[in-house]
């Protein structure tokens, strides 16, 4: 922060300090500090942001709309970009850290943020249910909720239309297994001689667990070990799926989980999140998405986790109320409205309002939303996340790299002995 930032803060507090001994006391609400006088009267709220450059100037803007509508408070917009996770963990350190912040990652940061229960339950019943159900999971820790639902992306299956017709294989749909997905793969492979599908040859350790779960198994069980469910039958078979694939010649293991060989049309199919949505209409590729594929005799639908944010609160924070004003109005429906260019809504209520359902590329990723209700990611169930994460990139590699394409089972049960 600062030099002209910490004078203004600290004339704030001398302010607050002269009028507590004044007055008989300051308004608090649910579990909140003191409101802070900044200059002219107004509460300075400090909110970091992660985005930059374009994405930053939209914010401002909105940022900017805020303060016009409230003469008691006052925004201020921090953009952090690269060195965002720096900067939230030094100010928590020091007891500075913004108001008001984007987060995703809990599990490292939850200790220095304001539960946000209390809030939510003077807002009523109604503002918490029009956000989708499984975002609540991906915003708490230890059954507290840090974070207010601000946008996300599930998973779905991309597939390329023009290789499809060309191949004449029929498209994707949603009752599809992934013995559909390997067949259709096989024949696009044979006809057009380019992979008929493709993933991350260093697949990233938090997303693949969706493929466990939609196995009926996991990375851990709820004592948090490894045996057991890494290591399982439903596990391996799923690895040795992937691999297999590979082997047969029909499936490229690459770089970006599989998403260059898309772009390059030199795959038909990938799965991903909806990140690469924007680039492929203005590239005019001609694609197609659909939910994940289902494993036959698992009893369910597929599962996706979620790449999700939030807006948390600092618990040092000395204008809760302020800053949960500020959190309300981000995350409200009518600015995620003017966000839905570049974030998913997690409110019902808009994605009824503005037919999105109706839209066949965005669908499938709130299908895929409604179908992993009740699923947490073990990021949130274990503080040995960055252990297990790390051993689970390499034994990834180890299994999809094409120079080692090694047998699953003891590459996993080696990870599990070793936890």
């Amino acid at each position: 922060m600062g030099e002209s930032m910490k004078k203004i803060m600290a004339l704030g507090l001398a302010v607050v300090f002269m009028v507590s001994m004044v007055l008989t006391g300051c308004g608090k609400g649910a579990g909140t500090g003191q409101e802070e006088a900044g200059k002219g009267g107004k509460v300075k709220i400090r909110f970091a942001s992660w985005d930059s450059a374009e994405d930053l100037e939209d914010q401002q803007k909105l940022v900017d709309a805020f303060n016009e509508q409230h003469d008691d408070i006052e925004v201020v917009l921090e953009a952090y970009g690269s060195d965002f996770d720096t900067k939230i963990a030094a100010g928590m350190g020091s007891g500075d850290a913004p108001d008001v912040m984007y987060m995703w990652n809990y599990p490292d940061y939850y200790e220095g943020l304001e539960p946000l229960d209390d809030y939510l339950a003077k807002e009523g019943e109604d503002f918490k249910a029009d956000f989708y159900e499984t975002l609540w999971n991906y915003n708490s820790m230890d059954g507290k909720i840090y974070g207010i639902p601000v946008g996300f992306t599930t998973h779905c299956l991309f597939y390329n239309k023009d290789l499809f017709d060309q191949a004449g294989v029929a498209y994707p749909t949603s009752d599809w297994t992934w013995d559909d997905l390997e067949a259709a793969a096989k024949q696009i492979h044979e006809k057009l001689g380019i992979y008929g599908f493709s993933y991350g040859i260093k697949a990233d350790a938090y997303d693949y667990e969706m493929y466990l779960w939609s196995n009926n198994t996991s990375y851990v069980g709820k004592d948090g070990k490894m045996d057991g469910y890494l290591n399982s039958p439903e596990s391996v078979a799923t690895f040795t799926m992937f691999q297999d694939m590979q082997k047969d010649g029909y499936a490229l293991a690459g770089e970006k989980g599989g998403r260059n060989e898309f772009s390059a049309q030199k795959s038909a199919m990938f799965i991903y999140g909806a990140w690469s949505i924007n680039a492929f209409n203005e590239a005019g590729l001609n694609y197609g998405v659909v939910e994940i594929p289902a494993f036959a005799g698992s009893g369910h639908d597929s599962v996706s986790n979620l790449s999700t944010s939030g807006l948390a609160m600092s618990k040092d924070s000395k204008n809760k109320e302020a800053a949960w004003e500020f959190i309300k109005y981000w995350t409200g429906v009518e600015l995620n409205k003017k966000r839905l260019g570049y974030e998913m809504s997690p409110h019902k209520s808009v994605v009824e309002s503005e037919k999105i359902m109706e839209d066949p590329v965005y669908a499938p990723f709130y299908k895929m939303l409604e179908q992993s209700v009740g699923y947490t990611p073990t990021i949130f169930l274990t503080d040995k996340w960055s252990y297990i994460s790390d051993e689970l990139s390499l034994s990834f590699e180890e299994i999809f790299n094409p120079n080692t394409l090694e047998d699953p089972q003891t590459v996993l049960d080696a990870v599990v002995a070793e936890q």
